[in-house]
Formats: C-alpha cells, sequence, structure tokens
C-alpha cells in the first residue's frame, strides 16, 4: 500500500490559445505543448490530437505509478514498453450522434525489466489500479482497461 507523504491536494493551471481550428498551444508550468488534428482532418498535425492526447496520458500515468509503486516497495524497476489500442467512437466528435463512452477495448500491453517476483509484479499491477489517477477516471467513466503485463529480469 502506497502511504502519502505530499499535500493531499495542489493547484493546478494551464492556459491554452486556440491558434486554428483545429490546433491549441497548452501551457502549464513551463512546458508548452501542441495539440493537433492530423492534415486529414484540417489540422497541421503537429501534435497529437485530443483523443490520442488522452490516450497518451494514461500511457505516461501508468509508466510513472508503476515506479513510483515499485520505488516504495523496494523494487527495481527499468525501462517500460507500453503499446495502446483502443476503439474510438467517432460519431460523437463527427457530431452525428451523442456518445456516451467514445472509447472502448482499451488495452495496453506493458513490457518492463525488473526485478520484482510474480507476487510483486502482481501487487504493482493492483495498487496501479488504485492510484493512477488517469486510469481512474477513465474506468469511473465506465470504460473498461485492460492490461497485459510481461517481465524480464533486470
Amino acid at each position: 500500500m502506497v502511504k502519502m507523504t505530499a499535500k493531499p491536494t495542489v493547484p493546478m493551471a494551464m492556459t491554452a490559445i486556440g491558434e486554428t481550428h483545429a490546433r491549441s498551444r497548452i501551457t502549464s508550468r513551463d512546458v508548452t505543448a501542441t495539440i493537433d488534428e492530423p492534415e486529414a482532418r484540417g489540422g497541421t498535425n503537429q501534435g497529437l490530437s485530443p483523443t490520442e492526447t488522452l490516450m497518451s496520458s494514461l500511457i505516461g500515468c501508468t509508466n510513472v505509478i508503476s515506479h513510483r509503486i515499485a520505488e516504495k516497495m523496494g523494487v527495481e524497476m527499468g525501462e517500460m514498453q507500453i503499446a495502446l489500442s483502443a476503439e474510438f467512437h467517432r460519431m460523437g466528435a463527427m457530431l452525428e450522434e451523442e456518445i456516451d463512452l467514445p472509447f472502448s477495448n482499451i488495452a495496453m500491453q506493458i513490457e518492463v525489466a525488473t526485478n520484482a517476483t510474480p507476487d510483486q509484479l502482481e501487487a504493482i499491477k493492483t495498487d496501479l489500479a488504485k492510484y493512477c489517477p488517469i486510469a481512474k477516471v477513465i474506468r469511473g467513466a465506465g470504460i473498461t482497461i485492460t492490461e497485459n503485463w510481461t517481465s524480464t529480469p533486470l
């Protein structure tokens, strides 16, 4: 179990400029990112689309929280490779019909180099489901996330 040692809440602030109908420049802290549509959808392909950004947030959160849990357990965890696939129901984004759950069948193939025992890896997976805020929001919306883990020794 991961114990909280930091403040329970921290302020989060972001600003954005919608540079075109398809491209936004987002700033948080001293970091700027671009969210854009591909050229086929009228964008300039300068960044991930909004939906790709959401899925990349899930990947990033999975990596960060897994490593934090492993560190707290005293387990070494090296490079993590994550492949995500999902079904995206675009009818809502195309303004054709309201879609309650635009994503289904989110699956992540997670390969990690670690010295964790099988039991420790199971504990990491269990705690990841408890503590990854992005996964919690997605699952809380009623969307299933399937994680398939494989490990290689460090």
